[in-house]
Parts: C-alpha cells; structure tokens; sequence
C-alpha cells in the first residue's frame, strides 16, 4: 500500500511538470516559476502537502543540481575555464563586494549580530547555477558570445563556496581559529586536486568514459559525476563544483555523446529540484518577512545586474550582451539555501530562515524573468533617451537658429511700406 501511494505521488508529480512545461512552452517563458509555485502548493503548509514521496524527491532535487553542473561543464574546456578565471577573477571581486555587502548590512540593521552578518552576505552573494544553467538552456543561449562570461562568474562563486562554507560551519559551531583552519585547508586542497586532474589528465579520462555503447558511456560518466561530487561534499566541497569540473574533464566526442545522452535526465532531475526547494517553504512564515526580503531582492538584483554588465563590457562584449548577462545573474536559489540552512540549524537567528526562504523564492522567480527581459527593456529605454536627445537637439538648433536671424535696421520697415505702397 505503501508503495502504491508513492507511485500515484510521484507518477502526479512528474505528470504535472510535464503539464506546466507545456504550458511555459506555450507561451515562450521558463516553467521554474511554475515549479516552484507548484512545490509551495504541495508542500508544508501547502493546500494537499505529500508525505511518502518527500525522501525520493530529496534524492531526485540532489542528484538535478549535479546534473545542471555537470551539463554546464561539459560546454567547456579545462583551457577555456582557466583562460576565463585568469581573466575574470576582477568580475569575481566585483561580484562580492556589490552582492554580499548588502546582505551583511541589511542582518546588522535588523540587530542580528556579526555572525548572521556574514551568513546573509553569503545568501545575497551566491547565484544559482542550477537555475541559470537550466535558464540559459530554456532560452537557447549556451553558444552566446555573454556565456563564458556568466560561466567565470558562477565558478567563481562555486569556487570560493569551498572557502567560505567552511569558514561559515566554524563560526556557527563556534570553533577555534585551529579547527576551523584545518577544515579550510581540506577544502582548498580538494577543490585544487580536482580542478589539477581535470586540467591536465583530462584527455586520459576522456579516454576513459569513452565507448561506442551508448548505455555503457551513459553508466561511466552518471556515475563518476556522481561518485566525485559525493566525495566532493564529504570533503566539504559543493559537490556542484565536483560535478562541473567532470564536465569540464571531458571532452569532444565523449562530451557531446555525453551531453546528447543527459539531457533527458538533465530536464527531469532538474523539474524535480524546483519542485523539492517548493515543498519545503511554509508559506505562513513568508508574510512577516516579506517586507525586507522584497527590499533586498530588488537591491541585489540590481547589483548582479550590474556585475553582470561590468564583467561583460571588460571581456568586449556588446550592449546588448551586457544586459544579458546581468540579467541572467539574479536568480539565486540551492547555496543560498544551504547556508541558510546551516545557521537556522545553528539557532542562532530564528528570523533568517524566514527571510533568506523568501528572499530566493523572490529572486528564483525573478530570476528567469530578468534573463528574459532586461536587454528587451534596456534597448527600449536607451531608444527612448536617444529619441529625446536627437528631439531636443533639434529644438535646440531651431531655437539657435532663430536668434541668428538679423534685425531690422531703423527705419527698414518704413522702407519696404513705402516701397509697396509705390508698387500699388
């Protein structure tokens, strides 16, 4: 009986997704939205909260954010992510001091203490990677000339999450400064090791995977995607960035083998992770937060917008470009979560949960909306300006026009009077 009813929970669910990806499809916009309303109408005080399939979509949200990243990863080269962090790291600093300030004020405003501080920095800071990726695939822009740009921003962050989620678990546990040192040096030493092996064995892996059997070459590198994340995590390193980095190990044939064979189970773990990050937002601890969360998103999405921009222009990108990647860059979504996480299991501020839970349902729901629609409005507005400033430029010759006109000479009216009246 059991089972029976985890069968019709989940066979409900995934039949639902498919109905609202249709339904986004219809009219051309992402179906996260969707999801995530749909995880919020089932979930804990949701109107029909589910019960027996809860675990199996834990897994299933897991195992979809792995897959976002590997998928991202295999887009790229070990050489093409090196060149991009050489040369986008400034992009990275940008991005820290504009998105993670206003975090760390916003928890000293409200009287939360240092340690909330740098826990809130870290939730207003990190973008999604698993809903940017899955954006920029709904919106077919993978092969855009903005993307490598977007790419070195999100490892970055990914990249020091293996610095900061450390730090953050000794402050809410309140370890020594030796303690905390010795889990940060783990940390930096995975996340180095494993970036090392994908840059210079990544041919030997390739070979590896590689086999002409497409089920064979599926099983290879699902589980190696999965067997390094997990290693990954256990060693305190987002298993996101364990993922991308296999995706980034591989390459030509066996990635494009490999990125044919994912994208189905890509598309669907992914569904269920939005859907997951739903089921487990109360809606009744939303309306007393709401106020400041909403304040915050509008102003980080501002600053990401403008980190994306900056980070744009500096690689040469066009203007419209620009925007895209700005854009793109405000949705934020599973590390926010899991810091947040950490302090709620901390105790130490009873109110962060709430706000960070509506904070990136905010900007989860933003987030694709932007990435569709700020160079759209961007190119209209700046049409706008230039109209007005051609239209006031041209009144303003008029004008200047008008006063160089000669006035008439005393007694020249009476001259051409008198000179009509002759004519007559």
């Amino acid at each position: 009986m059991h089972s029976a009813v985890f069968l019709i929970e989940f066979g409900a669910i995934i039949l639902g997704l498919g109905l609202l990806g249709r339904f986004a499809a219809r009219f051309q916009f992402s179906p996260i939205p969707l999801y995530l309303l749909a995880g919020l109408a089932f979930g804990e005080g949701g109107l029909l909260p589910l019960g027996t399939s809860e675990e199996f979509v834990a897994i299933g949200a897991e195992i979809g954010v792995i897959l976002l990243l590997l998928m991202l990863g295999l887009e790229y080269t070990a050489s093409d992510l090196v060149s991009n962090l050489k040369t986008q790291y400034p992009a990275g600093l940008v991005d820290m001091t504009l998105n993670a300030v206003p975090g760390a004020l916003m928890a000293l405003l409200m009287g939360w203490g240092p340690v909330a501080a740098v826990v809130l920095a870290g939730v207003t800071w990190i973008s999604s990677s698993g809903v940017i990726a899955k954006v920029m695939g709904d919106l077919g822009r993978l092969g855009n000339r903005e993307t490598p740009v977007i790419l070195s921003v999100l490892v970055l962050e990914d990249l020091a999450m293996a610095v900061y989620l450390p730090i953050i678990t000794a402050l809410l546990a309140g370890a020594g400064l030796a303690a905390g040192s010795v889990t940060l040096a783990i940390a930096l030493g995975v996340a180095g090791l494993v970036l090392f092996v994908a840059v210079r064995y990544g041919r030997l892996i390739s070979r590896f995977v590689s086999s002409d059997d497409p089920e064979k070459l599926l099983l290879v590198v699902l589980g190696l995607t999965l067997l390094v994340a997990g290693v990954a995590q256990q060693l305190q390193v987002s298993a996101a960035v364990g993922a991308f980095l296999v995706g980034i190990a591989l390459s030509e044939e066996v990635a494009e083998g490999a990125h044919n064979l994912l994208s189905p189970l890509r598309d669907l773990f992914a569904a269920v992770f939005f859907v997951f990050f739903g089921l487990h937002t109360d809606p009744s601890s939303i309306p007393t937060v709401l106020f400041p969360a909403m304040v915050l998103a509008v102003l980080t999405a501002g600053t990401k917008i403008a980190t994306g921009y900056w980070a744009a222009k500096r690689a040469g990108v066009s203007v419209k470009g620009r925007w895209r990647a700005g854009g793109t860059l405000v949705a934020r979504g599973e590390f926010s979560i899991v810091i947040a996480g950490l302090a709620v299991s901390a105790g130490i501020e009873p109110s962060l949960g709430p706000l960070a839970t509506a904070y990136v349902l905010i900007l989860v729901i933003l987030g694709p909306l932007t990435a569709r629609f700020t160079e759209p409005v961007a190119t209209r507005v700046t049409r706008y300006r230039q109209r007005r400033a051609a239209e006031a430029k041209d009144a303003k010759g008029s004008e200047d026009a008008a006063r160089t006109v000669p006035a008439p000479r005393d007694g020249q009216e009476q001259t051409d009077d008198a000179d009509q009246f002759g004519r007559r």
